[in-house]
């Protein structure tokens, strides 16, 4: 009896430590779940196909995908040296290299890097390969 009585106080602990758990818990993310997207903040959908241009207004490249580490925008992809797909590889550069700006009066994006399409070229390249296969 005093077996059955131990297990039953055991179990129905771990049930009430388990709902103050879960109470806990759903609190903390309900305050954390939802933010305000910002009049400054950028999504991805105005980066992705955007052409990247150098100081000289040359295309050097076009965003092709975001690279996202720990919750963190880390890298942009850049499409690099083709033509019409043909010919050209990827490079990641850290999105802090790309001015990334919103033009009020033409209502366009636009970006920039102060680069040349032969640096771009002779970086390090990216291979949509292995865990990142598309």
């Amino acid at each position: 009896m005093m077996r059955k009585l131990i297990v039953a106080f055991a179990v129905a602990t771990s049930f009430v430590g388990a709902t103050a758990l879960q109470a806990q818990t759903a609190t903390t993310a309900t305050r954390e779940v939802y933010v305000k997207a910002q009049p400054t903040d950028v999504l991805s959908s105005n980066l992705i196909g955007l052409n990247v241009q150098n100081n000289a207004k040359e295309t050097v490249g076009e965003i092709k995908d975001l690279v996202v580490s720990n919750g963190t925008l880390s890298g942009l992809i850049l499409s690099v040296g083709g033509f019409l797909g043909i010919g050209e590889r990827h490079v990641v550069v850290t999105p802090s290299a790309v001015n990334v700006v919103y033009s009020e009066n033409d209502k366009k994006w636009s970006a920039t890097m102060d680069t040349t399409k032969d640096a771009l070229k002779a970086a390090p390249e990216f291979k949509y390969e292995g865990r990142w296969s598309k």
